[in-house]
């Protein structure tokens, strides 16, 4: 085939279309996903709190206090915010919200995107941040996002009410005042 016979047989736009089309609807195809996170509508969601914790300290040791991920009798044996009664608390009370990400070395809890049932256009994501172990209101910083998404998974930020934080800030110290009560009973005995 020569130059000639290659250009005349590009020229016809119907065998460009049947030769390129599998490849281009092929591309437009892909499977729904997060774009900050990545992970795709398919996956299992853990809807335990304290499973979730665990399996992500046990998949990455080196961030989490302890024994440092040091094997003991070949198992890991994680102390993992065993002392921190906020930690503890976050968890409790947050345990409907999907987690992204945990850094206990770090201080820090990232929840993943989350909707309500009646409410599938509209997802909240927050973040704990754990400024000291004290069990005091300003220990602990929450930062919440908001967006809402259209019927063709067009989605904007949106600013979400300053109450909204406070609220869970208020949820957390009451429950690890009632989490710090519990242990002191328990110490007692």
């Amino acid at each position: 085939m020569n130059f000639a016979d290659f250009s005349r047989f590009f020229k016809k736009p119907l065998i460009i279309i049947f030769l390129l089309g599998p490849f281009l609807l092929s591309s437009c195809i892909k499977e729904k996903s997060d774009p900050i996170t990545g992970k795709s509508e398919n996956e299992k969601f853990e809807p335990n709190s304290d499973a979730r914790a665990r399996k992500y300290a046990d998949e990455n040791p080196i961030m989490f206090f302890g024994d440092r991920g040091k094997k003991n009798n070949n198992t890991q044996n994680f102390e993992f915010a065993g002392n921190n009664v906020l930690w503890r608390a976050t968890l409790k009370t947050l345990d409907f919200l999907p987690i992204q990400s945990v850094d206990y070395a770090g201080g820090i809890i990232i929840y993943d995107w989350y909707a309500k049932d009646g409410n599938s256009n509209e997802f909240i994501k927050v973040s704990v941040q754990f400024l000291s172990s004290d069990l005091k209101s300003d220990s602990i910083k929450i930062m919440a996002y908001k967006k809402i998404c259209d019927n063709s998974d067009k989605c904007k930020n949106s600013p979400v009410d300053a109450s909204f934080p406070a609220s869970i800030k208020e949820n957390i110290i009451f429950t690890a005042r009632s989490l710090n009560i519990e242990e002191v009973k328990k110490n007692k005995k």
